[in-house]
């Protein structure tokens, strides 16, 4: 009996030594020594991957903020509390009457792993502030006197809700996206409750490591857009459970019918019109264990049929040597290189659009504002910030790196964080919003006294004419008209061979 005890005692021994090196490995293995900013820009730095079975981790406590803190505005900024006390916040949508709606939310019980890994998972995400469950809350937030605090806090909707994250709004319809469902709801904007059942406008895939479904209209309203992450990392339980997810799917809001929209974004998040050129861009989440500085996360154009490589590619020809499932014939000749990268493992998220009539001084006009709400897989923590990408009047983003707009939530030693800057949306003065997550809080950025910014310009080129029919050019009639119009390149040659 005394043997058998004994052997006990050190198997537990040794599988308490194997858990203490294992989070040991995690929380102090494999640091970057680049600049935070070296993987962001038009150009930024791809090194050479490192890929890890036992993952790399950055776990940050986060401790909230004192009443007398906030965090720290670029120059000529001021940020106040807009409103405070919610429940995990993370979505947000300006309604025209000026209310704000916002997305008490957080991950279903679906997308929780078994095992180990579950386990994992769990105390990670729990650490960092995300393993509560999910309020499941749209909360409406108004400002009815203007002074930039949202005096009157309402439970606009809390059933039918699961997860909820993306929201849009257009003649007295309310979309909202579970994490497995496309919502409408009838709703006049000064209600402050929504009554009535909804009508279901979309099945989605539910669940997964990546469950929120961001929602984006048209500007006619006719097409709805929702963006749908990839379950796991790079498809690890096979591309079968992967089908209709890392992608942006387009529904016609009258028939319901849809189609995928573009593909191979593992984790599309923030969507917004681009005022210059009318395209819908798109903020991203890349793959994680392959090293402290890759895959840098990316803000792009998302024209109809892009396809960004997921899970097989990287930016545009870069290959996964991990994925071993077969690549659609000739993929990597139509892959998309993205426009702008963000950072390796920033945990982009929220994106908006300066449209014109914003109120953050003329540093931070014309261009996108992108909340990066950072992430596990990177030591040192980087993220944890607001930043704006400005844009060039042609419509495209210019070489430069992210311009920090609102920081400070990361205390400077990287152990602890105050919040994560989650989502952003202006408010009906034309003042920056922001929600911070895992302190209940949405932040309110505007530079005091400020001119609103002016309207954008719409880029308008001209298109080649259509041809009126096509001609053979070996034919008589082609060599005719080459002939009138003075093009007479074979006499020419004649004349030469004959000198």
């Amino acid at each position: 009996m005394r043997s058998i005890l004994l052997k006990a005692f050190a198997a537990l021994i040794v599988l308490v030594l194997a858990l203490v090196a294992f989070f040991a490995w995690t929380q102090y293995s494999n640091s970057s020594d680049l600049p935070s900013d070296a993987t962001a820009g038009k150009d930024p730095t791809l090194v050479d991957p490192d890929p890890q079975t036992i993952p790399s981790m950055k776990l940050v406590d986060p401790v909230g903020w004192a009443e007398d803190e906030a965090p720290t505005p670029a120059k000529g900024l001021v940020v106040t509390r807009f409103a405070q006390g919610l429940q995990h916040p993370r979505t947000m949508l300006t309604l025209p009457n000026g209310d704000v709606l916002v997305a008490e939310t957080g991950a279903p019980k679906a997308s929780e792993s078994g095992g180990l890994t579950g386990m994992v998972m769990g105390w990670a995400m729990g650490k960092v502030g995300a393993g509560a469950p999910s309020a499941d809350t749209i909360k409406l937030l108004r400002d009815s006197n203007g002074d930039g605090t949202a005096d009157q806090t309402f439970d606009l909707r809390t059933a039918d809700l699961v997860s909820p994250s993306g929201m849009a709004y257009r003649d007295g319809k309310l979309y909202v996206a579970n994490h497995d469902a496309i919502l409408e709801f009838a709703f006049t904007p000064g209600d402050t409750k929504i009554e009535g059942s909804p009508k279901k406008l979309m099945d989605l895939w539910p669940g997964g490591n990546h469950w929120m479904r961001n929602l984006l209209l048209s500007e006619d309203g006719k097409a709805l857009y929702v963006a749908v992450g990839s379950a796991t990392n790079i498809a690890d339980n096979g591309m079968e459970e992967e089908a209709g997810r890392a992608a942006i799917w387009e529904i016609d809001t009258e028939t319901g019918r849809r189609r995928q929209f573009a593909a191979g974004m593992r984790n599309p998040n923030g969507l917004d019109w681009n005022p210059a050129t009318g395209e819908m861009w798109a903020t991203v989440q890349e793959r994680d264990m392959l090293g402290p500085d890759l895959v840098p996360d990316y803000f792009t154009n998302v024209p109809v049929g892009a396809q960004y490589g997921w899970p097989w590619v990287y930016w545009k020809n870069i290959f996964d040597e991990r994925v071993q499932y077969d690549m659609q014939t000739y993929m990597i000749e139509y892959t998309r290189k993205p426009e702008y990268a963000m950072g390796a493992h920033t945990g982009t998220l929220g994106m908006v659009f300066d449209k014109g009539g914003t109120k953050l001084g003329k540093a931070f006009q014309n261009g996108a504002f992108i909340a990066r709400h950072g992430s596990w897989n990177r030591r040192p923590a980087v993220g944890y910030d607001v930043v704006f990408i400005p844009f060039d009047a042609n419509g495209n983003p210019k070489d430069v790196k992210p311009q920090r707009v609102l920081t400070g939530f990361l205390e400077e030693d990287g152990s602890t964080t105050h919040g994560r800057p989650t989502w952003v949306a202006f408010d009906a003065s034309g003042a920056l919003l922001v929600t911070d997550d895992t302190a209940g809080i949405v932040w309110r950025v505007v530079a005091p006294d400020a001119d609103a910014s002016p309207e954008i310009t719409p880029i308008v080129t001209e298109h080649l004419e259509p041809k009126p029919g096509l001609v053979d050019p070996n034919s008589p009639e082609a060599a005719q008209k080459r002939l009138q119009a003075g093009f007479r390149g074979t006499d020419r040659i004649l004349n030469r061979e004959k000198d």
